[in-house]
């Protein structure tokens, strides 16, 4: 039996918006943000790609590449402009823990 890969399952998987938010929301909610950068670099990359986005959100692909890595510290207005492409938006609900 050949076991999947991972990494292609995912995105695949991340093809599909309703995941790519679940995925997004669920390592947003580890409160590791060099982790929600990779995660939201996989959902980018199951698009059209970052250099597709990086022209739609009007930011050249090196420094799209620069705020979606581990060590990316993107503003909120960034962070909306990659968004919307991809059909998400950030949003806040209320914590059930507080």
């Amino acid at each position: 039996m050949r076991l999947k890969n991972y990494r292609d399952d995912l995105l695949k998987r991340l093809q599909e918006p309703a995941y790519a938010a679940d995925y997004l929301a669920q390592v947003l909610a580890q409160k590791d943000s060099a982790a929600f950068l990779i995660a939201l670099r996989d959902v980018v990359e199951t698009g059209d790609g970052i250099g597709s986005l990086a022209g739609r959100v009007g930011l050249k692909r090196p420094s799209l590449y620069k705020i979606l890595s581990k060590n990316g510290n993107p503003s909120l207005e960034s962070l909306q402009e990659i968004l919307k492409p991809l059909g998400l938006r950030v949003s806040v609900t209320l914590d059930k823990a507080a």
